[in-house]
């Protein structure tokens, strides 16, 4: 595996830490400030996810494994 997709994984790894901590919020009984913070960051989080799973495929499409 290149340095540049261990790079990528480790950075996915680290921001679904992340969103799942948000998610923990959002599933604990209903704090409007909490819950209304936790959502906002859910969602820029799953968007960078989403992001880092693109560069992920975007690698594998330039360094296929053998």
């Amino acid at each position: 595996m290149n340095e540049r997709l261990e790079m990528l994984k480790k950075a996915r790894e680290r921001m679904i830490e992340e969103r799942d901590m948000h998610a923990k919020v959002l599933a604990a009984p209903f704090d409007r400030d909490k819950a209304e913070r936790a959502r906002n960051k859910f969602i820029e989080i799953q968007a960078l996810v989403d992001a880092l799973d693109r560069a992920i495929g975007g690698e594998d499409t330039i360094h296929p494994a053998n």
